[in-house]
């Protein structure tokens, strides 16, 4: 059964450090309720990346006010889909990416899918390592690098005690963290750095809208790999839709309302300045440029970053994990944990060294868009297959079996996939690198995400018609893991 079951640890567990990886949580350590997984979902924004997010979509070509259009839009048809994946958790009782294996196969999700998936850690916590340089930098003087490596350090000691700090840090800041962003965004709307007629709409230009738009989907999505991870340990009676709505909500609301405060604190700071420095300057003015709240309102989302930051190494360690699993069986030890966790902040110091803060908004801009493609046929393979052909019902012990009913390699999720992006490809624009063919006769409009998440959905649920679900649902019950969906 492998690490289905709950023995392979070490032996002796250190006090709060999580016990389980990328294996199956036991009915008898489920707990919490899905209020929990709203905390983590309402702090995910509030940091400098949300922010610097906001950052990134003013600079797009759109004016503040249709950035603010796309920004909601965009906001709202990410999170949607985000959040559905996050009803996974209880049901399965599994890591996101693991559950892939059922679509995908047991080394084809880890070719494919984990990959991208390990891809997106990197570079999210190379874009998160790159501002808390920047922030360290501007509080203490420090170079940028020796900022990352303190902040990095903070970040590995959560990522290592796992699941259950991880929720209670994002619980403990959520009204801290609501008091001084309302300061920052009163500051930012009424403290007068704002230049006259910025809040004139200008003519509407649907190519810089669709690309804040996807820019900002994306960004929503790009949690659809791991969200799951968080509410993994909710008893399997949780309904999808308390899942579903203590995710949607939080995410969202907290999504636009950082991704705007970016925008406008954008706004009002010279053109070129970095996400940090916009930050403080707005926030500075709050009391006349003499209460100093710039630096205050530096710290606290400096500490939002650190916990996004444990989320990315967490997340980075179990796809390792999983990558590894699928070659060779791995016991989900403490040891291996501290190891994947230091490969993910050696690999993430390393990139962000190379990339240096002066191209930020380039690299994040073109990272948050590029794993959007990669993720949106993945994101419709995966609901489709939970949702309305498979309806949350699979044998556990099959997924980490090599040779089971999954197979090694799942043509059905893997064909699709590749379809749905390819497809994809004539519609995409990433800037200053590539235009699609269609996207060109369209003036440089991207509507890709509105091809691949329905050619890839459609294509699996025509593939998956011939899968033996009479079969697999039978050895489900012999099982006895998991129930009907609520």
């Amino acid at each position: 059964m492998g690490p289905v079951a709950s023995q392979p640890h070490d032996s002796a567990p250190l006090a709060g450090i999580e016990q389980h990886s990328i294996d199956w949580v036991p009915l008898s350590e489920r707990h919490g309720t899905p209020s929990n997984v709203g905390a983590i979902w309402f702090v995910g924004s509030l940091n400098l990346t949300g922010l610097a997010t906001g950052v990134v979509t003013l600079s797009m070509g759109a004016s503040l006010v249709w950035t603010v259009v796309a920004t909601v839009l965009g906001s709202l048809f990410g999170t949607f889909f985000m959040a559905f994946h996050s009803a996974q958790g209880p049901q399965l009782g599994l890591p996101q990416l693991v559950q892939s294996r059922a679509q995908f196969g047991y080394l084809g999700a880890a070719l494919t899918v984990w990959v991208f998936a390990l891809v997106n850690y990197i570079a999210f916590n190379t874009s998160d390592a790159l501002l808390s340089g920047q922030a360290m930098n501007l509080l203490t003087g420090i170079p940028n690098g020796l900022g990352y490596v303190l902040a990095a350090a903070v970040a590995t000691v959560i990522a290592l005690f796992g699941y259950e700090w991880i929720h209670r840090l994002n619980k403990w800041l959520t009204w801290p963290f609501v008091v001084v962003t309302a300061a920052v965004t009163v500051s930012a709307l009424f403290g007068g750095g704002l230049p006259d007629g910025v809040w004139d709409a200008g003519p509407f230009d649907l190519a810089p809208f669709m690309l804040v738009f996807v820019f900002v989907a994306g960004f929503q999505l790009g949690w659809a790999p791991y969200v799951s991870d968080y509410s993994r340990y909710l008893r399997p009676d949780v309904p999808v839709r308390s899942t579903f709505w203590w995710t949607y909500l939080p995410s969202a609301v907290s999504g636009i309302w950082v991704f705007l405060l970016g925008a406008v604190v954008s706004a009002g700071a010279p053109e070129g300045t970095d996400p940090v420095t916009a930050l403080k300057l707005s926030a500075d003015r709050l009391f006349g440029g003499f209460g100093g709240f710039g630096t205050v309102a530096v710290v606290v989302l400096l500490v939002g970053l650190l916990s996004i930051m444990a989320i990315n190494q967490y997340g980075g360690s179990l796809t390792m994990i999983s990558i590894m699993d699928s070659f060779r069986p791995v016991k989900p030890t403490r040891t291996i944990r501290v190891a994947t966790i230091g490969i993910m902040l050696v690999a993430v110091g390393t990139v962000s060294t190379a990339v240096g803060i002066d191209q930020f908004n380039w690299f994040f801009a073109n990272v948050v868009v590029v794993l959007t493609y990669l993720f949106i046929p993945w994101t419709a393979v995966n609901l489709v297959d939970f949702f309305f052909v498979r309806r949350g019902q699979y044998v556990v012990k099959e997924i980490f079996d090599p040779h089971g009913i999954y197979g090694r390699w799942g043509w059905r999720g893997n064909l699709a996939y590749g379809i749905g992006l390819a497809c994809m490809a004539p519609f995409m624009v990433i800037t200053g690198l590539y235009v699609g063919p269609v996207a060109k006769l369209l003036g440089g409009v991207d509507c890709s995400i509105f091809v691949g998440l329905p050619v890839a959905g459609a294509l699996y649920w025509a593939f998956a018609r011939s899968l033996d679900l009479a079969t697999e649902r039978r050895l489900v019950r012999e099982e006895g893991l998991l129930a009907p969906l609520h």
